[in-house]
């Protein structure tokens, strides 16, 4: 533990295993993955599977890290916290920054996105204000009931992907009600004249868009100062979650591109809802869209719980407002960040709409990730829990996807760590300022 927070500003310890790895499926089980195969079938064509594969290899290998520093420091803030301890101030600043500004971005996406699933277009934005407020609420209340609410959000969406599965081996297979041998030979012929995509790059920026979708385990490392047991619970909790995701996340894109074809699944607006429909199972396609929309308030109730968390342990350090690590005396929460992430979220809401412009999370949930791994190299080999190998291919492989990702997301990336790293140089300068006139002993009053 740092000595940077007195005890009262502390964190209770109630979230057991059921509830860690809840939460860390609603994150990773979000919109995602019903959305995220078009364009990764865009960048990587009849190879979209080849990119899953490199993207959970290379998840599974900062999970790894993860876990390993979550045991050592098992606190509030994740890399935040890792980087800070264990590389210094300014990496781990970085690191919170990036996940605090690009995530709280996110929250405002996957609001406006359960919305345009649930509603008309009328009423989405008055009913993402609701969600927001009402998840907020959830949050606040405490991590446990939090964790309910994740876990019955998850169990709802994995039974309709399991639909999914199924109607996609129908449409393979030419059994579908309605499909008929025509539809199931059309979408073989898609699958077998698919375009190679962008090659090995394609592949690799494939890659980079569905690691953005695994990266929710980080929010169980983020809860590390609420779980009990920590040094048993998070590795095992993200070591579940993980391995519960790559099987899901492996039989959706295969349905899916077997179903479709790379070449219609690239240009699909709705990947999962089409895979039912090719099937013939008509009757499937409301259901799975009301499921997108939960899925993405599962991953909205989450990513509220990882902002709060990592901004209450950068408020911890000076790095953000004091008041924000504030902890409620009877539900152990930090609730004024909480709040706060949510008033933030509902502004952005109100005055734009990002659920095509935040591609520059995927940027900073991957340096996230490399402050992780190497924060991870630096531990000595009696608090290892992988081989030192593998946090050296998780932190090059963040490396190698953060260079693949779209122009546009990497520029929107560098931005906003430019407009944090700057703020957090003016503020050191500010500080510096007033010690050195504090020393000479004419610092300006009050």
């Amino acid at each position: 533990m740092t000595d940077s927070a007195a005890p009262h500003d502390r964190l209770a310890r109630r979230l057991g295993l059921r509830g860690a790895v809840a939460i860390g499926l609603a994150a990773m089980i979000g919109a995602g993955v019903f959305a995220v195969w078009a364009p990764a079938a865009k960048a990587a064509g009849g190879w979209l599977l080849a990119g899953l594969a490199i993207a959970a290899a290379v998840a599974f290998a900062n999970a790894g890290s993860t876990a390993q520093l979550a045991v050592r420091y098992p606190e509030a803030g994740g890399a935040y916290r890792y980087g800070r301890e264990r590389l210094g101030a300014w990496p781990g600043f970085l690191a919170g920054w990036g996940f605090v500004i690009g995530k709280t971005a996110s929250c405002a996406a996957m609001a406006l996105t359960a919305a345009a699933y649930l509603v008309p277009p009328a009423w989405q934005k008055p009913v993402a204000v609701a969600a927001v407020a009402v998840l907020v609420g959830v949050n606040v209340l405490g991590v446990t009931r939090t964790a309910r609410v994740a876990s019955a959000i998850v169990s709802a969406v994995l039974a309709v992907l399991v639909v999914v599965v199924a109607a996609g081996v129908a449409a393979i297979a030419g059994v579908g009600w309605g499909v008929g041998a025509a539809g199931a030979e059309s979408s073989l012929r898609a699958t077998d004249a698919a375009a190679g995509g962008l090659g090995a790059y394609g592949v690799l920026q494939a890659a980079a868009l569905m690691f953005f979708a695994f990266a929710g385990y980080a929010r169980i490392a983020t809860l590390g100062e609420e779980v009990r047991d920590p040094r048993r619970t998070i590795p095992r909790a993200i070591g579940i979650a993980f391995a519960v995701v790559v099987v899901v996340y492996a039989l959706v894109g295969t349905a899916a591109v077997g179903a479709l074809g790379a070449d219609d699944l690239a240009a699909s607006v709705a990947p999962l809802v089409d895979v039912v429909a090719v099937a013939g199972w008509r009757w499937a396609e409301p259901v799975v869209r009301v499921a997108a929309g939960v899925a993405a308030l599962g991953s909205l109730l989450a990513l509220v719980a990882g902002v709060g968390r990592t901004s209450l342990a950068m408020a911890r350090d000076g790095e953000l407002p004091r008041a924000l690590c504030a902890v409620h005396p009877r539900f152990g929460v930090p609730h004024v960040a909480e709040l706060a992430t949510g008033l933030a979220v509902v502004v952005l809401v109100l005055v734009a709409d990002l659920r095509g412009a935040i591609g520059f999370s995927s940027f900073g949930v991957l340096l996230y990730y490399l402050v992780a791994n190497a924060s991870a190299l630096t531990q000595p080999a009696g608090e290892r829990l992988v081989p030192h190998w593998l946090s050296w291919f998780g932190a090059i492989g963040c490396v190698v996807l953060v260079v693949t990702l779209p122009v546009a997301s990497i520029v929107a990336g560098v931005a906003v760590f430019a407009v944090g790293a700057a703020v957090r140089g003016i503020r050191l300068v500010i500080a510096a300022r007033r010690g050195h006139a504090g020393a000479r002993g004419d610092e300006p009053r009050d």
